[in-house]
């Protein structure tokens, strides 16, 4: 699933701005005025064929289930995409969504089927270090992890988390308590920590809370891999922009980056959480799912596929967003991914 190449789709996406009641407009591209090209590719695989996203078959696959967001405004992102595409077969109860929450429980009630995301920049827990403002410097304390969201593991029937865009930048890092370092700190006299240290520590302590929690025996955990921004000549408010009017090239693309170390983390962390589910005599006892959803590559293709100036600037006022993905755009991939991985799974019941 994850090498392949985007070609061109004739056909227009599954929804549009104009049919989704749930589009955001920080994401509604189309709306403001971004040229449409971006919507007409697809990603496939080499070695198979990932098909087209069917709002009424997934609906099936779901039917009686709770499946949960954790992450990030990607994480959101992928929230939208998959209401944008639900909704052309069944428009959901709640349609008041605020783009600013950081929880919310969808339901579709035809197939009794709830969504729902939560807001976690660490997936442990992280305290903004100065004045409260969530855009600062946060206290990131490594081992514990942040209950607001695995409260709520045992309701679940599927879960999707990812993460990483939080760490490129200042933090503190605690254990037991106790400052132990930092991100980004030179001339702190602190023990400066790498970005990949800590992805390493929160992502393998969020699955080895999955792994632990009691009730959660029926839960399939897939993990979305790291996805990179396309900020050109700058960055948010530095005067970065991303104009680009088609995929990247593969040979214009950075397999050294944060990015791939980011990816290979995940990976990592996904196997070896997947062997721990085996016995010491190599039988395998009562153990949970885990899979990859590895956009990474494909992602980092698409420097075509972010708002960029097209969006609301109420938002993000003087600054282009280079990091989240137009509705519909290229997100839409991540949930053909997770359609076909469900498709897999329930085969398995």
């Amino acid at each position: 699933m994850s090498v392949g190449k985007w070609v061109r789709e004739a056909r227009e996406p599954v929804y549009s701005n104009l049919t989704c009641p749930f589009l955001p407009e920080a994401k509604n591209c189309q709306k403001y005025g971004k040229p449409p090209g971006y919507m007409y590719w697809r990603w496939k695989p080499d070695e198979c064929d990932l098909p087209r996203f069917e709002p009424k078959r997934f609906l099936d696959l779901v039917r009686g289930k709770t499946l949960a967001f954790v992450g990030d405004s990607l994480a959101r992102n992928q929230f939208d995409s998959l209401l944008c595409l639900l909704s052309q077969t069944e428009v959901p109860i709640d349609q008041q969504l605020n783009p600013f929450k950081k929880f919310h429980k969808i339901h579709f009630p035809s197939s009794n089927f709830t969504v729902m995301v939560m807001w976690t920049e660490f997936y442990v827990q992280g305290i903004p270090s100065t004045n409260g403002a969530s855009t600062a410097s946060f206290d990131i304390h490594l081992d514990k992890i942040n209950t607001n969201w695995t409260s709520e593991l045992p309701s679940l029937d599927y879960l999707v988390i990812s993460g990483g865009n939080w760490f490129i930048r200042k933090h503190y890092l605690y254990e037991s308590d106790k400052l132990v370092g930092c991100l980004f700190c030179k001339g702190e006299n602190l023990t400066e920590f790498s970005m990949t240290y800590v992805m390493r520590r929160v992502v393998r302590k969020a699955l080895e809370s999955i792994e632990s929690c009691q009730n959660c025996d029926k839960l399939v955990t897939f993990l979305r891999s790291y996805t990179t921004s396309h900020f050109e000549n700058g960055l948010w408010f530095s005067g970065g922009i991303c104009n680009r009017t088609e995929p990247l090239d593969e040979a214009q693309i950075n397999l050294y980056g944060h990015e791939w170390e980011f990816r290979r983390i995940q990976r990592e962390e996904i196997e070896r959480i997947v062997i721990a589910g085996f016995n010491g005599v190599g039988e395998a006892k009562k153990k949970k799912i885990y899979k990859m959803l590895d956009v990474t590559k494909a992602m980092m293709i698409r420097a075509d596929g972010h708002p960029g100036a097209y969006y609301n600037k109420d938002f993000y006022k003087n600054a282009n967003d280079c990091l989240h993905w137009c509705l519909p755009g290229p997100v839409d991939m991540w949930n053909e991914m997770l359609m076909h991985n469900l498709i897999k799974t329930s085969s398995l019941d």
